[in-house]
């Protein structure tokens, strides 16, 4: 997307809010609290005939590399090496701090055009900051309200001979785009599910959006950093370090994925921070707008209750389901451990049934293939769609071998069945008397579609219609 250009600053200095102003849309995480955002993301920006890539990053700050504030300023480095042009941030109405001093220096060590960008200066509290910042040798700041929208213009004329312009044919190209994702990404049912389109995932054009979730320190990062073949997501052995969640592109057997990184989901009860709760919400969008979710587990603590509710979230949203066990490398006994995930798989997932379960080491890339081989198999069984004809065929198979229960001496007739939408597959069965149907005959319907179907490791919905009464319009034009 043409040019790179990275925000950078000290903490708490608005980088995400300009971020967020720049791409039209609310991606990053913005809060009071420092230290907001860990990982750098980028994002297709727009500023008047402007187009370039922003990328979003950490806080600088001044710590030990081991330590954690130490690795995210090296995710911040590796942002600035790739970029064409920086942004550097201060707040105006803090004025000039030793740490913004610090890291100016370093910036003015660059060969990197650099922009100096004055923010919070609304208002008369940012004018002593303005004046200040001329002593960190960056050329003239451009005061700016991020929040506002204030001194846009100027930065356009700062950034514009450093970026691309759009062109006429870009902008209608654009604009098909932007019709294509909205028709992807936001295509929703009455009933929040995803209405099905024409163009298969797993093009450039369409990637696959698969998104990793799980509970904390599970190794989420870790697996899409070995996927990636680099330290693209900040890592290390301190739960909860992903707050963002984070998209980037990849490749797997000439076939395109958007892997999306997601914050750990603890239980409802631990989650008290106002932070982590918006944490928490960005990893539970990811999985509304995913295709294929990978729920990853620790294989030396699997299947915690916490574990068993993020999979049943899953499987409630009707997002196809892969269950990826994490840290393989480290089981000494894999024939007990597995025989273990077996007895589990068993005896939770009634809901759905099939569901493949891998076993990998992300740290090491062990199992990478069979999982993905299992993505693409569990996003086919989410597209499945099978003909009227075959399903009243079926119908009239288990009705026979089973029929409905009879309710007050009279039996339930189920008449007629269809296939109403897929992603997930969603059937829809028409009956004399629905409502006094018991849940367990549907259990009954819907293992045996799977099983007859090879529907397998995703969600079925079913539903049941009651059929029009022919007689009751005599009946009523008798009572006349």
């Amino acid at each position: 997307m043409g040019a790179k250009v990275a925000i950078i600053g000290r903490p708490n200095v608005g980088k995400s809010t300009l971020f967020n102003r720049l791409v039209g849309k609310r991606l990053a995480l913005v809060d009071d609290t420092p230290g907001v955002t860990r990982d750098r993301r980028p994002g297709d920006a727009r500023l008047g005939d402007l187009k370039f890539t922003i990328v979003d990053t950490a806080g600088l700050e001044d710590a030990d590399s081991a330590s954690l504030e130490g690795r995210m300023r090296r995710q911040t480095e590796e942002a600035i090496e790739e970029a064409d042009v920086i942004l550097f941030v201060i707040d105006a109405r803090a004025g000039i701090t030793p740490l913004d001093a610090h890291f100016a220096a370093l910036a003015r060590k660059t060969t990197t055009p650099v922009i100096l960008l004055a923010n919070k200066a609304e208002g008369r509290a940012g004018a002593p900051g303005i004046y200040e910042s001329y002593s960190l040798g960056l050329g003239e700041p451009i005061a700016m309200s991020a929040e506002h929208g204030e001194g846009l213009a100027d930065l356009y004329d700062a950034l514009k001979p450093h970026v691309d312009l759009v062109t006429e044919l870009e902008e209608q190209e654009a604009a098909q785009s932007i019709e294509a994702v909205t028709e992807v990404d936001v295509e929703y049912d009455e009933d929040g599910e995803i209405i099905e389109d024409q163009e298969p995932a797993g093009t450039k054009e369409r990637p696959l959006r698969v998104a990793i979730v799980g509970r904390p320190n599970a190794g989420k990062s870790t697996l899409i950093n070995t996927l990636l073949g680099e330290d693209r997501m900040l890592t290390g052995p301190e739960a909860g370090i992903t707050r963002d969640s984070i998209s980037v592109d990849w490749e797997w057997r000439d076939r395109h994925i958007k892997l999306f990184d997601t914050a750990g989901i603890r239980r409802k009860a631990r989650v008290q921070e106002k932070l982590e709760k918006l944490s928490v919400a960005d990893a539970l969008r990811a999985i509304k707008f995913a295709e294929v979710v990978v729920v990853t587990l620790d294989a030396m603590i699997s299947f915690e209750k916490q574990d068993l509710q993020i999979i049943d979230l899953v499987a409630r949203e009707g997002r196809a389901l892969v269950i990826a066990i994490n840290k393989w490398d480290l089981v000494e006994d894999r024939e007990v451990a597995w025989q273990k995930i077996r007895d589990a798989n068993d005896r939770y997932f009634n809901q759905i049934r099939g569901v493949q379960i891998c076993t990998l080491s992300g740290i090491q890339g062990q199992g990478v293939n069979r999982l993905f081989e299992s993505v693409f198999t569990a996003y086919e069984a989410w597209n499945a769609r099978v003909s009227t004809s075959r399903l009243n065929r079926w119908l009239e198979r288990v009705t026979g071998n089973h029929p409905p229960p009879a309710v007050a001496g009279r039996r339930v007739r189920l008449r007629y069945m269809t296939q109403a939408k897929t992603r997930p597959p969603h059937f829809v069965a028409f009956a004399s008397r629905p409502e006094q149907l018991p849940e367990s005959y549907t259990r009954y319907l819907v293992n045996s579609l799977r099983e007859t179907f090879d529907i397998q490791g995703t969600p079925i919905r079913f539903s049941y219609r009651k059929g029009d009464n022919p007689y009751a319009v005599k009946k009523k034009r008798k009572i006349q």
